[in-house]
């Protein structure tokens, strides 16, 4: 053969760029990414996909980020650049994204930015202050890192993305909520009635009393209802009612809770004698809700100081209110009685320079993904049609038509979620340092839980695997285990479940060991799965409790220490408590009995005798539909120093995941959980370790070493090979 020409190269080279071009092409058209992380943090879960693929209206997402960030806010950057094309990827013809330039530059971009700057700010994304290093030096500077999701007139601000942890969860999440509200507007036949309730007689006492501004607020509140109908389908009705008489006052502020004012004569400063009100009351089909307007604080030495709402605070708190009103999230059921904690602030022990009791970062958590219906099961019956009910440590009896009422919502198809607790801590009234009493609880729930198939051990399980507290110098320093509160691995924990992927370290505190009872269980109708366990170096305390860590020692024979349950779902068909029985009885109480319509024996309420012959059928529903039942014998695991508000640590997302997985939103639960940053070492014999040691700093230099001789003996081989056949 000849050697080729030098048309021949050309058109070689010509072809080869032509094919290079082509691929290129391709390459834009057909998107293509393989992600081989093992929980695919880098590629689009199924629910975001689901998302943005059934969007029926444009959907606009704005980003305004500072250029030249340092490390590590520029990998969040590229990460949401990343993660929006993605999205596009997957959308149809509704969903676009924009970044948009907020970074003050040297020539033509300087206007342009601070018109981006004007436009983020008139969308209410504010800077954020971050760390820089420069010229050897740490300084912080102000940096625009957020963004806006738009979908029709309606806006969603994530203000500051300052880490790629769960960016997608908060990005899919705020896109479902959207939809979901453009639906349910678009479904709205009543208006939401907007009372403002503001006295003009304020006007007068106002300055006095730091609030210069109070005239205006009315008109503000106007305008900020007016903004809302134009992102909202006008779905508020909005009224000013002007309220003077005393007898108005008292009325309203009794009705709804409102401040009322009163104040004598001035006469140095001609004000007479008078009285008003403020607030703004919310009403949609029987629903109420009422934000104030006016606050007063008790300060040290300065005393009594008002202060005046915020009409942008108060605008964030309406959107608030109306999209809990008209059932934008999935309705959820929250026991509010029988001891339960308060599921948010307790202002009640606030008031009385108590400590808390209240679960205020769970119901944050909550709050954004459901809508939350306080249940007070003394007064109102359990409504049909919630996903799931909570149960968070009752610590009252309950009476057996209450019982009954949870079994038939479970019947039903209500699922439960129950945060139990073995005993009631009652602090001591008198004496500093005496330690509490823990009384076993018996509130009757105990039974269904044993008719349904699992029961909770009147004990407290320790553990060697437990939270090490450091001590303060002045105690000695050094560590000290406490051992009620168990630190629950990988090992110990099932990630078989979808809802429980990746979840790999856990906290618990004072929990209490779970018992399935088989013999309760129909294999064939309920599926009992373990969720978490203790280390197999567990004991439990039982009989006398003193959690004082002080007197707290591990046994000294080894079969004192095993493994136990300690979180289970069950799933399936359940048969109930009370079939085959009476519907209980439910206890009069005085509200129920007025002196004019006394109960009698022979008749009704009203003393009238009954109709002859008349019979009740047994309304008892006695076989359930499909359902779940969670069991978790540690309330504390909801209490505020348990969890994040951001709801990124372990503990806030296992409990989360939980409650999706009651709702059936495994998807939104797996999205959330395949970010986890715990990802702690497997846990392996100190022989085990040394081998590895042995292989990492012995064996593989050797390897490489030997590598390396082979290598060369095999080109020396070659090279002698070559010089033999041609005889150099």
């Amino acid at each position: 053969m000849g050697n080729p020409s030098i048309k021949e190269h050309y058109f070689k080279f010509i072809l080869y760029i032509a094919v290079i071009v082509l691929v290129n092409i391709v390459g834009l058209s057909l998107f293509f990414r393989a992600d081989l992380t093992k929980n695919g943090i880098y590629s689009l879960s199924d629910a975001s996909k689901e998302a943005v693929a059934t969007l029926s209206e444009p959907l606009s997402i704005n980003v305004f980020f500072s250029k030249d960030l340092p490390a590590p806010h520029n990998n969040t950057e590229r990460y949401l650049k990343d993660l929006l094309v993605e999205y596009a990827a997957s959308a149809g013809r509704h969903f676009n994204y924009t970044f948009y330039n907020v970074s003050s530059e040297q020539g033509d971009l300087t206007k342009q930015a601070d018109d981006n700057r004007e436009i983020a700010n008139n969308y209410g994304l504010q800077p954020v202050q971050i760390r820089v290093m420069e010229n050897d030096e740490i300084k912080f500077k102000n940096a625009y890192m957020g963004l806006v999701i738009i979908h029709g007139d309606l806006i969603e601000r994530i203000g500051a993305i300052t880490t790629t942890d769960g960016l997608e969860y908060q990005l899919t999440t705020a896109i479902q909520k959207l939809n979901n509200k453009v639906s349910a507007l678009l479904r709205q036949t009543d208006k939401i009635s907007v009372t403002l309730y503001l006295s003009s007689s304020l006007n007068t006492i106002a300055p006095l009393i730091g609030l210069d501004q109070l005239p205006q607020l009315a008109a503000k509140i106007q305008k900020t209802i007016e903004a809302l109908n134009a992102k909202n389908l006008n779905i508020f009705e909005f009224k000013h009612l002007d309220m003077n008489t005393e007898e108005q006052l008292e009325t309203i502020a009794k009705r709804y809770d409102l401040m009322a004012l009163s104040w004598p004569q001035i006469s140095d400063k001609n004000i007479a004698q008078g009285q008003g009100a403020a607030g703004l009351v919310i009403e949609y089909k029987g629903e109420v809700s009422t934000l104030p307007l006016i606050s007063s604080m008790e300060l040290p030495i300065i005393g009594t100081t008002y202060q005046m709402a915020d009409p942008k605070a108060i605008e964030d708190e309406l959107t608030g209110i109306m999209e809990k009103m008209i059932g934008i999230n999935k309705a959820i059921g929250y026991l509010a009685d029988h001891g339960t904690p308060v599921l948010g602030q307790d202002r009640m022990a606030m008031m009385q320079g108590k400590a808390g009791n209240g679960l205020q970062v769970f119901n944050g958590l909550l709050a954004s993904r459901y809508d939350i219906k306080s249940i007070a099961l003394k007064e109102t019956a359990i409504p049909d049609g919630l996903n799931c009910l909570i149960i968070a440590k009752p610590t009252e009896k309950f009476s057996d038509y209450e019982l009954f009422q949870i079994d038939q919502a479970l019947m039903k198809g209500t699922n439960i979620a129950f945060f139990g607790d073995a005993f009631n801590e009652i602090m001591p009234q008198g004496g500093m340092g005496m330690p509490p009493q823990y009384i076993p609880l018996d509130t009757g729930l105990e039974k269904l839980l044993t008719h349904y198939g699992i029961s909770m051990k009147p004990a407290y399980v320790l553990d060697k695997e437990a939270y090490k507290h450091q001590l303060p110098p002045n105690q000695g320093g050094g560590e000290q285990t406490i051992y009620f509160a168990p630190m629950l691995k990988e090992t110990s924990i099932n990630n078989t479940p979808k809802f429980m992927n990746n979840i790999k370290g856990l906290v618990a505190m004072q929990i209490s060991p779970l018992t399935l009872k088989s013999e309760n269980i129909k294999s064939d109708q309920v599926i009992a799965t373990k969720l978490l366990a203790s280390s197999d170096q567990a004991w439990l305390m039982e009989g006398m409790i003193n959690l004082n860590p002080m007197f707290i020692t591990p046994p000294s024979v080894p079969e004192a220490f095993a493994t136990h349950d300690l979180a289970y779902v069950l799933e399936g068909r359940f048969t109930s408590f009370f079939a085959g029985k009476d519907i209980p009885a439910k206890a009069l109480e005085k509200k129920d009995i007025t002196p004019e319509e006394p109960a009698t024996k022979e008749g009704n309420s009203s003393g009238k005798s009954l109709p002859q012959g008349l019979v009740a059928q047994n309304t008892i529903i006695e076989s359930s539909k499909p359902v779940k039942i969670f069991v978790l014998g540690c309330s504390q695991m909801l209490a505020d120093n348990m969890l994040d508000p951001g709801g990124r640590s372990t503990n806030a997302t296992f409990l989360l995941n939980v409650i999706d997985h009651l709702n059936d939103e495994d998807q939104i639960a797996g999205m959330r959980s395949k970010q986890q940053t715990l990802n702690p070492l497997a846990q392996m014999t100190p022989f085990t370790r040394g081998i590895i040691k042995t292989v990492n700093i012995v064996i593989l230099p050797i390897l490489v070493v030997l590598f390396g001789l082979g290598v060369l003996m095999v080109r020396k081989t070659k090279k002698k090979r070559i010089s033999k056949m041609f005889n150099v």
